[in-house]
């Protein structure tokens, strides 16, 4: 099937897991902060969702939209960011990051190479989507080993699942004074009851960011002091053309999109990405009837290729492509029990060419079957499931660099999760969620073998390592009246086997040398000349993740004006348990608050987000706060929503504890400064 699964997609059909729930963000707008939202999460659309989820969409993202996806939603509860410098970042869920997260577009796979090395930037932008899902806990259980921290759904409808009359439209567009940035973005969607379409196209622009203080910087082009982070400016742009066929029992879509980017690493004041994707996606539902309700079937196709130039001239290419393939049947009700059954498979081929390859070439897959299953009481109701995996892992080396030798690994990962929903009154809820995961080492964990500029070491991987095991249990209680809301989640993870990413002591040369000498200590091996890095190689301790999550909403006043306070605090405690050190780049704890006001078409919030010192040290305790305010008016058929964000409005010096950049390039990078950017958003 891998063959022939690129060129023959319009044969299959595929659907997104869809399901309700009522989790809030500190970024919605007072007068719809109890809103209902879809997440990515129950497969049976239910209205009531056991595991921890939330969702922004409307001007929730708007107010919260960065260049990237992890600063789009750094803040949530328990969600941080890698912050690679203003162009490059991933979501971190609970302490957990890199190939731990799962990121789905509209609920089928991504590919890129943003989960090998910090620097390399999501292949997506966040102002071309209309809502971003995140689902923590045990509950991603569905997506796989890869989903052990949590999932990250990025939806744009580019791919409609429901009818249209007529036409509708969107327009933003917004302009930055802290980068001299600008951005715009245009969607378009038209049908009638046979079929729909969309179109969209977006463009994002900005310079060096500006910071409180003078940061040096060797690059030609730039200042050699300015407040500004040298080599952080990017361009963006992306297209997507979509259809949908709909008919009596089902329908049927297809999107092809594209993503380019080019952006500085902020790490290295010269060296600069140039980034493109092609993605095809299908997917569809089809009712059947009878014992089976209906199925739902989804595909992809991805082609990555990014080159690194260091000043002009093209250093190392990274390329990966990749197929994705799901389906799933959802069975009629049966004692009590509605529920999914599906297949799973996918496979990638990456390769790394150049004098950064510090990962040979390899190719991935997996073939899995899960299950999901309810049953609802009258008392609330119960939920079970569980995933199979087959993955091979494939080394072919690379012609050009003789330490990457052929090697092959299999693992088969086994999965499973339950859990409860309570309903005590009313107003509360109980829930809790246990699930014991296996995941799959990666390819980079296994054989990586060279030196890695963003992470200012010489990597090696461990042929040798086995399935990484967790458990997990998060128990919760949800609490709403009227407009008030409060929900507080407590998880524990318990690795065997956690694959780190350690300090060795030793050393190396660029060419591999095992502490090279360095008589005058400047960096460079005396005999070779070439740069000396500290080593660090994958290796395997058990470890313990545990932390909380609380956030609410207080409706203050509640007439033709309201008010609304909505705070939110977390923490995640990470341990090597073996040395009883804490793991790096873990987030504090957090504490945020926002009034948010509202009367007829005005808005306005004042918030303030407070991180405590980082436990290992590496980051100093800050406080950011932040402004926006809104206005929504008519002008013929569009509604507008203007709208003014002033981000650190108190300038404030920080650096990010979640961030590598804080110890292999400390003082480069940090979080960006005082920042105004106004816009507007129109729809038709």
């Amino acid at each position: 099937m891998s063959k022939s699964f690129p060129r023959h997609l319009v044969a299959m059909a595929g659907a997104s897991l869809c399901a309700a729930a009522s989790a809030q963000t500190a970024n919605t707008p007072a007068e719809t902060v109890l809103a209902p939202v879809t997440v990515t999460a129950n497969p049976l659309s239910s209205s009531e969702i056991i595991a921890p989820a939330q969702a922004v969409s409307s001007t929730g993202l708007l107010l919260r939209q960065q260049s990237t996806l992890g600063e789009a939603l750094n803040g949530l509860p328990g969600v941080s960011s890698t912050y690679f410098g203003p162009n490059a970042s991933r979501p971190i869920i609970r302490g957990l990051d890199g190939d731990r997260i799962r990121i789905l577009s509209n609920s089928g796979a991504t590919i890129d190479a943003s989960g090998l090395s910090y620097d390399h930037a999501v292949a997506l932008d966040p102002i071309a989507v209309e809502r971003i899902e995140v689902l923590r806990g045990p509950g991603a259980l569905l997506y796989g080993g890869s989903a052990i921290g949590g999932v990250v759904n990025v939806i744009d409808n580019r791919i409609l699942k429901e009818r249209l009359q007529g036409m509708t439209g969107k327009v933003d567009f917004g302009f930055s004074s802290g980068n001299s940035g600008k951005n715009g973005a245009f969607m378009i969607e038209t049908g009638n009851d046979k079929f729909a379409l969309h179109a969209d196209v977006s463009s994002r622009s900005s310079g060096d960011v500006s910071v409180p203080i003078n940061l040096a910087c060797t690059n030609p082009a730039s200042p050699a002091s300015a407040k500004k982070i040298c080599n952080s400016a990017a361009d963006a742009k992306s297209g997507a053309l979509g259809g949908t066929l709909f008919f009596d029992r089902g329908r049927i879509g297809l999107s092809v999109s594209s993503f380019k980017t080019n952006y500085g690493t902020v790490a290295e004041d010269e060296v600069t990405i140039d980034m493109k994707s092609a993605r095809t996606a299908l997917d569809g539902e089809f009712k059947i009837g009878g014992a089976i309700e209906s199925v739902q079937v989804q595909a992809s196709n991805t082609k990555y290729k990014h080159t690194e130039f260091e000043g002009a001239d093209a250093g190392t290419e990274f390329s990966n492509k990749g197929n994705d393939f799901r389906l799933q049947a959802r069975h009629a009700k049966f004692a009590n029990l509605q529920g999914v059954i599906g297949v799973q498979l996918d496979n990638n081929r990456f390769s790394a060419d150049g004098a950064e390859a510090f990962a040979p070439y390899s190719k991935s897959s997996q073939q899995a079957l899960f299950l999901y299953e309810e049953a609802a009481f009258n008392w609330g109701k119960l939920s079970f499931g569980g995933r199979v995996e087959d993955v091979k892992v494939e080394s072919f080396g690379n012609p050009q660099i003789a330490r990457f030798t052929p090697a092959q690994r299999k693992f088969k990962p086994s999965s499973y999760a339950a859990g409860a929903l309570f309903n005590l009154t009313p107003a509360w809820q109980l829930t809790s969620n246990f699930a014991a995961t296996q995941r799959a080492p990666k390819d980079y964990e296994l054989f990586a073998d060279g030196p890695h500029i963003a992470t200012a070491a010489y990597e090696l991987g461990d042929a040798n390592l086995s399935k990484e095991k967790s458990t997990s249990i998060d128990v919760g209680a949800r609490w709403k009246s009227g407009a008030h809301f409060a929900q507080v989640n407590v998880f524990n993870s318990r690795f065997k086997n956690y694959i780190l990413l350690g300090s060795t002591g030793n050393t190396r040369g660029a060419d591999a040398e095992l502490n090279p000498v360095d008589a005058d200590g400047d960096g460079v091996a005396d005999g070779s000349g070439e740069d000396i890095f500290p080593e660090f190689a994958y290796t395997q301790v058990p470890a313990r993740f545990t932390g909380f999550e609380l956030s609410g909403n207080w409706r203050l006043i509640d007439a033709a004006q309201k008010l609304d306070l909505q705070w939110r605090v977390d923490s995640t405690r990470a341990t090597n348990t073996a040395t009883g050190q804490a793991l790096p780049r873990i987030s504090p704890l957090r504490v945020g608050a926002t009034l948010a006001w509202a009367q007829g078409a005005w808005g306005a919030r004042l918030g303030f987000d407070h991180n405590a010192k980082a436990r290992d040290g590496s980051a100093d305790s800050y406080v950011l706060w932040n402004l926006a305010g809104t206005y929504k008016m008519k002008a013929k058929d569009a509604d507008l929503l203007w709208f003014a964000r002033l981000d650190n409005a108190g300038n404030k010096l920080a650096y990010s504890a979640t961030s590598i950049l804080t110890t292999s390039a400390p003082g480069k990078s940090p979080p960006p400064g005082r920042s105004l950017k106004i816009g507007l958003q129109a729809n038709f």
